[in-house]
């Protein structure tokens, strides 16, 4: 991965958790967090993976953040000053759900006798 690609991808991560936190004004994003973004590679779409603190509203999170998928866009135009600003999509990120799930996993083989 090049250089330039990975800071594009941390630029746009940092701009939207900003906007999240701060421009929209939207209680449903107080505990979202976008964990990482991957760029196509010709930078024309852009997917941002997000995550949030509290799973039980998860469903309603992630129909409100597909609703702001044009307004994150825009924002992040604005805050980049790029030429050609990716299209958005958003992916739900289940990497600390399932890495809970290994911890459990394998506590629990450790627990019947078997070391790893």
């Amino acid at each position: 991965m090049s250089f330039k690609k990975k800071q594009f991808e941390s630029d746009i991560q940092k701009e939207a958790n900003s906007f999240f936190r701060g421009g929209l004004n939207n209680p449903a994003f107080t505990f979202v967090s976008i964990t990482k973004v991957e760029l196509n590679d010709d930078f024309s779409t852009a997917t941002l993976f997000w995550d949030t603190f509290d799973a039980s509203k998860r469903g309603n999170i992630k129909a409100e953040i597909e609703k702001s998928a044009g307004k994150v866009r825009s924002h992040l135009a604005k805050a980049l000053k790029v030429r050609h600003t990716p299209m958005v999509t958003f992916e739900y990120d289940s990497q600390f759900e399932d890495e809970t799930a290994i911890e459990n996993l394998l506590r629990d083989e450790k627990d019947k006798g078997k070391g790893f």
